[in-house]
């Protein structure tokens, strides 16, 4: 195993380990992405999503979104994501909401999905394609798994140029920074899958709300940590706040930012509309 490799899993396992952890969901919400579930039903809506809609949800989290889409157009969604604890909770949380006939959970990996070819109508991935390792691979996967004609909508956090030392690092990864990649790239990977007939929004302004709603629950959490009453020691929180202020500046000079993409599939007939 490569130097790189081994970097790459062990941002895996603490990407799957941070959005397990009771901090991420007090900084970050249930939806986990920019936009929230408004831009995810924006997805759906590129998608045509229906009630004869098989979706796949990758990096489905602790199900929110999967149980907003089919919640608001009646398809039938399965997730999937790495972390045991997410599915065991998106599976609860389907159940409370009723929709355990629509919207089912597993444990799988975006790179190797354990589905057959063509399975689905729709794949959905939401802010973490740019943590994935083999992105290339998950494009392809992505391809396989989707009926001809089918369709994909991505969201994800944009890079271009250089990031400050801070965001380039494991914590930067885990927060679906260090490895973003500038839209073009992103469009590369599902192209060189056989995706084609992209569309594709800027939301931006999306990742800037997103972020200062994390700085200001972290001025709460430093409150708290100073009295030793936070769920995290001060140390994190203060490294958080750094990690937050540096995203915000990047987003100010255009280095980071967030967009929406779709596509169709190899062999379909057309793009996505709006």
């Amino acid at each position: 195993m490569t130097g790189a490799d081994v970097q790459a899993a062990e941002a895996r396992r603490c990407c799957v380990a941070a959005y397990e952890s009771e901090w991420a969901r007090l900084l970050l919400g249930d939806a986990l992405h920019p936009g929230g579930l408004a831009l995810t039903l924006r997805a759906g809506a590129w998608l045509s999503l229906g009630p004869d809609t098989r979706l796949l949800d990758v990096a489905s989290g602790r199900g929110a979104s999967a149980i907003a889409l089919a919640r608001e157009y009646g398809c039938s969604v399965h997730g999937i994501d790495l972390s045991e604890e997410s599915v065991a909770a998106a599976k609860q949380a389907a159940e409370d909401a009723g929709l355990s006939g629509l919207v089912s959970f597993a444990v799988g990996d975006a790179e190797k999905l354990e589905a057959g070819d063509g399975e689905f109508d729709a794949v959905l991935c939401e802010c973490a394609f740019c943590t994935f390792p083999g992105k290339a691979e998950a494009a392809s996967e992505f391809a396989r798994v989707l009926k001809p004609g089918g369709r994909i909508a991505l969201s994800d956090i944009t890079r271009d140029g250089e990031l400050p030392p801070e965001l380039d690092t494991l914590l930067g990864w885990v927060a679906c920074l260090a490895d973003a990649r500038p839209l073009d790239e992103y469009v590369s990977f599902l192209g060189s899958a056989g995706f084609h007939g992209f569309v594709q929004e800027r939301h931006d302004q999306a990742l800037t709300k997103f972020v200062s709603g994390v700085k200001l629950k972290l001025l709460g959490l430093e409150v708290l940590a100073r009295v030793g009453k936070a769920p995290v020691p001060l140390d994190e929180v203060v490294q958080g706040k750094q990690l937050a202020k540096s995203a915000a500046a990047c987003i100010r000079h255009g280095q980071l930012g967030y967009a929406l993409i779709g596509a169709t599939a190899p062999d379909g007939s057309g793009p996505c509309t709006t």
